[in-house]
C-alpha cells in the first residue's frame, strides 16, 4: 500500500450541498451507482451515473484489478512490486517498467525541476528514515549524521527515464537510490480509475483515491460535481472552500493530521528534501486544480514544502490553480492564485 500523506483532507460534496463521507453511499447519490473501497491505505470511491445495475459487478471487478495493478506497480510496502524491486536493485543497468510509471515519473521530475527540488520523489530514505515509510517510527530524534547520510542517497539528478522502441526503462546513477511514488500515487490511481470508468462508456462520474479527485459531467441532481475542501481540523465535515471541478482533477497535501510526537515535537510526514528534516513553517494545507489528478498531486506536495510565500509566488509564476491555507495565530489564513478563483462555487467569497 502507499502511505496515506492525504488522510481524507478533501472531502466531497454532491450538488445540493450534501457532505460525503469516506465511503457507503447518501440518500442524494440513489440513483448513482456507488463503488467505494479502501486501497493503498487509503480510500477510494467511484460514483457514477446512469449504469444499468446489472453491469456494477463487472465495473467492481474492473476498478478492484485495476487499483490492485497500481499497488503492484507503485506500493513501497509490498517488497514484490515494481517499485520495490527496483529499489532493492543495487546497480545501474536500466531497469523495466510500465508507461504508467514511466508517465508518473516523468511528471515528478519535471515538477521536482521546476520546484528546484522541493517535490523529490527520490527522498524515500529520508522518509524512512523519519518513520514515515514501511519503516517504523524512531524512538528517537535522527542525528544529523543520519540525516546527512539519508541526504547523501537522495538527489532528481540521480534518476533517468529512458524512452525505447521496445518499452519505458527507469535508471539510477547511485546504486543506493531509494523512489517513493507515495506523493502522486493518490493522482496516478485515480486518473486511472477515471479513464477505466469513461472506457465503460460512463459520462458522468466523479472518481477519487485518498484526497486526489477527479469528475466529469453532471451529478445525479443534474448539477456540476463540487468538492469541498475541508479546514484544517480534527472535525471531519469542517469545509472551508467549495469548488466546481469543470472536468479538472484536484489535490491537497496537508501537514495538520499526518503527524506524530516524538521529544515534545510534533513532526509532519512532509520532509524538506533541503534539510532533510520534517517541514516547521505555518503552511498547514495546498490545493491544486490541474488537468489530471497525477498533475495536482504532484504540485501540492512541492507547495507544502516550500511554505506559503514560496509557493505561492510559484503558483503564480507558473499560473497554478492554487489554494493555500496558512496557520496564524489562533486562527488560519487563505491565500489563493487568480486561476483558482475560476473554480470557486459561485457565491463563495474569493
Amino acid at each position: 500500500m502507499f502511505f496515506n500523506r492525504h488522510l481524507l483532507s478533501v472531502t466531497l460534496l454532491l450538488g445540493s450541498g450534501l457532505l460525503l463521507s469516506a465511503c457507503g453511499p447518501t440518500a442524494d447519490e440513489a440513483s448513482a451507482t456507488v463503488i467505494s473501497g479502501k486501497t493503498m491505505g487509503t480510500f477510494y470511491r467511484v460514483s457514477v451515473v446512469g449504469l444499468d445495475k446489472s453491469r456494477e459487478p463487472e465495473l467492481r471487478r474492473q476498478i478492484e484489478a485495476q487499483l490492485a495493478e497500481d499497488d503492484h506497480q507503485l506500493s513501497t510496502y509490498k517488497d514484490d512490486s515494481v517499485l520495490s524491486r527496483f529499489n532493492q536493485y543495487n546497480g545501474t543497468v536500466p531497469q523495466p517498467i510500465s508507461s504508467g510509471m514511466a508517465d508518473a515519473i516523468v511528471t515528478s521530475l519535471r515538477i521536482g525541476q521546476k520546484t528546484a527540488g522541493a517535490m523529490d520523489i527520490t527522498v524515500g530514505p529520508l522518509v524512512n528514515l523519519w518513520g514515515f515509510g514501511p519503516n517504523k517510527e524512531p524512538v528517537k530524534m535522527p542525528t544529523q549524521a543520519q540525516i546527512d547520510s539519508a541526504k547523501a542517497e537522495v538527489g532528481l539528478q540521480h534518476l533517468k527515464v529512458i524512452q525505447q522502441s521496445d518499452g519505458q526503462y527507469l535508471q539510477k546513477d547511485l546504486p543506493g537510490l531509494y523512489v517513493d511514488l507515495s506523493t502522486v500515487g493518490e493522482g496516478y490511481a485515480t486518473d486511472h480509475l477515471a479513464r477505466l470508468v469513461e472506457g465503460n462508456g460512463i459520462s458522468d462520474y466523479l472518481v477519487s483515491v485518498g484526497g486526489a479527485v477527479v469528475s466529469r459531467g453532471k451529478n445525479p441532481a443534474g448539477k456540476p460535481w463540487q468538492v469541498a475542501i475541508q479546514k484544517p481540523t480534527d472535525k471531519e465535515n469542517a469545509v472551508q472552500a467549495i469548488v466546481d471541478l469543470q472536468g479538472m482533477g484536484i489535490s491537497t497535501s496537508g501537514s495538520y493530521r499526518n503527524y506524530y510526537e516524538l521529544d515534545g515535537k510534533r513532526l509532519s510526514h512532509i520532509i524538506d528534501p533541503a534539510t532533510g528534516r520534517p517541514i516547521t513553517h505555518k503552511l498547514v494545507s495546498a490545493t491544486v486544480i490541474a488537468p489530471t489528478a497525477l498533475e495536482a498531486d504532484g504540485w501540492d506536495t512541492g507547495l507544502m514544502v516550500l511554505g506559503t510565500d514560496k509557493a505561492l509566488a510559484l503558483a503564480q509564476k507558473e499560473h497554478l490553480a492554487v489554494y493555500l491555507i496558512t496557520k496564524e495565530g489562533d486562527g488560519f489564513k487563505t491565500n489563493m492564485t487568480q486561476q483558482f478563483k475560476a473554480y470557486l462555487r459561485k457565491g463563495e467569497k474569493p
